[in-house]
């Protein structure tokens, strides 16, 4: 098999990068060692940006049967201060979504779906297996069941712990991720979190957190993330997990009769943009194959996304293989380092309680501010844009949301 460009990985960011190679004419084979459906151990929730991106690859959220849009958002603070901080909804000044839940299992099974109207050729049930050649003439890979397939450049959107990585010995041994998330589903869920999204900065998780995030048919997405460390390593997340739900404001937020649906899941987060290798040779890497997550709430589906895209891009671009690594990594650069380095220092500083809840007290100041920090916590605009004068536009925290229609 011979192809423009061979993509491993259908999740967001394989996807992404298939969608927006194939509109620009290129031929693309995408593959998967997944049968889609599949699950994937995430807290399903979509910021303004990463809708804003799913709208410009004119992915159709009816896709998604349990599709959730959702404005209204309630922040507790360690000291039990609640916060409710309004996002801009359809009645009001400004049209179009700002935050959605989309189960996993659902929107990556959607998105391949997407890809496959399109006329990519998607081939499920096949593995990676090895790197044959990568090099100035192009790269060859072996497939589970499809043999060797050749390409001009292959992108690896494997995961955090990518398979094609691992053939071209550029992995990181020992690697576990910055964070690590714990979720499971309920049902019958009654409280305020049928309909709101809870997030709780509880003082024993901190900078990490505990979620709820409303489905339909009265159920929710609820788990907890923390930035791993020696002191909160996944054993002590199995254990403080029962306590979490013994608490009464998270209790009382499901209701009484929340019924857990199944078992809960766990995966580690990688988010390390700043130094995780983006390519090799005639490969680039993208999503969480490069570490793209966001380190201070551990939110990923919009950044693998763009990368995805960024990778498309630097392809599209042309040149040598040299030139479109550095086209890659100046592209990853410019839309995300920045954002990434202020995501570390606001960890840092919000692992303190004290910090914390101060933090939350200056959000509750006013109705402007509560508005504005949930537009920025949703990344309506960059994490770090004050601080990126190239990327200021008039429209600051004014633009509407995506899917307008």
């Amino acid at each position: 098999m011979r192809t423009k460009v061979l993509i491993i990985g259908a999740g967001p960011s394989g996807t992404a990068c298939a969608a927006t190679l194939h509109a620009q004419g290129h031929e693309v084979v995408l593959i998967d060692k997944a049968t889609f459906p599949r699950d994937k151990c995430c807290g399903d929730g979509l910021t303004t940006n990463a809708l804003r991106v799913l709208e410009k690859l004119q992915f159709n959220p009816e896709r998604v049967a349990d599709w959730q849009v959702c404005d209204d958002v309630v922040v507790r603070s360690p000291d039990g201060r609640e916060v409710h901080l309004p996002l801009p909804s359809s009645g009001g000044a400004f049209s179009g979504v700002y935050a959605a839940i989309a189960p996993r299992a659902q929107l990556d099974h959607a998105l391949v779906e997407h890809c496959r109207e399109m006329g990519i050729a998607i081939h499920e049930g096949h593995a990676f297996i090895n790197m044959v050649r990568n090099d100035d003439v192009g790269v060859a890979v072996e497939v589970e069941g499809l043999g060797v397939v050749e390409a001009d450049y292959v992108v690896a959107a494997d995961g955090m712990w990518s398979p094609v990585r691992k053939a071209l010995g550029v992995a990181s041994a020992g690697y576990l991720g910055e964070w690590h998330a714990f979720r499971q589903y309920y049902n019958n869920v009654s409280g305020t979190a049928a309909t709101q999204l809870h997030v709780w900065f509880e003082e024993d998780l901190l900078p990490g957190y505990f979620w709820s995030f409303p489905l339909p048919g009265n159920r929710a997405n609820v788990g907890l993330g923390i930035l791993r460390t020696s002191g909160q390593s996944t054993k002590f997340m199995n254990n403080v997990w029962q306590t979490m739900l013994e608490r009464s404001h998270i209790a009382e937020a499901l209701g009484p009769g929340a019924v857990a649906e199944d078992r809960h899941t766990a995966w580690p987060i990688p988010a390390r943009i700043d130094d995780a290798v983006r390519a090799s040779g005639r490969v680039l890497f993208v999503g969480d194959a490069v570490g793209a997550c966001d380190n201070l709430t551990g939110e990923g589906i919009g950044q693998s996304l763009e990368t995805g895209i960024f990778a498309a891009e630097a392809i599209h671009s042309g040149g040598s293989a040299a030139q479109v690594r550095r086209a890659y990594s100046r592209a990853l650069d410019a839309h995300l380092l920045a954002d990434h380095r202020m995501s570390v220092l606001l960890g840092r500083a919000l692992a303190k309680p004290r910090v914390a809840r101060l933090a939350l007290r200056l959000v509750d100041t006013n109705a402007w501010t509560r508005r504005h920090f949930a537009r920025w916590m949703f990344e309506d605009e960059p994490r770090a844009i004050v601080l990126t004068p190239r990327r200021w536009h008039r429209k600051f925290f004014a633009r509407s949301g995506a899917y307008t229609d």
